[in-house]
């Protein structure tokens, strides 16, 4: 696989990209919806919710927090998960912004 040369593009372009490979797992998918879902902190109720093993889900939950999309704060010994509520509100208006794009109106198709 070659190098992806991300400094050619924009900061705009790799953040989108960064978060389209997070969310582009349906495991992680489906953490996000569980975290909406409850409304309140996850302490270890994802492995029985998900289906998925302890390990898989920890590694997703880690993608997910590096992408600032969730914030887990340490209770004992577990951690608790939320959505980061303004980092969420900053990823909608980015994605909006990008698929709000108008595509080119012309009387031919191009395709």
């Amino acid at each position: 696989m070659g190098i992806t040369k991300s400094e050619i593009f924009s900061e705009q372009q790799n953040e989108i990209a960064s978060l389209a490979k997070v969310l582009g797992h349906p495991a992680r998918i489906a953490i996000l919806e569980y975290l909406f879902k409850s409304e309140s902190c996850i302490c270890g109720d994802l492995v029985e919710e998900i289906g998925l093993a302890q390990p898989t889900i920890s590694q997703h939950l880690k993608e997910l927090k590096n992408a600032g999309i969730i914030k887990g704060t340490i209770e004992g010994t577990s951690v608790c998960y939320c959505i980061d509520s303004n980092r969420w509100q900053a990823i909608q208006l980015k994605l909006t912004q990008f698929l709000n794009q108008e595509t080119p109106r012309s009387p031919t198709d191009c395709c």
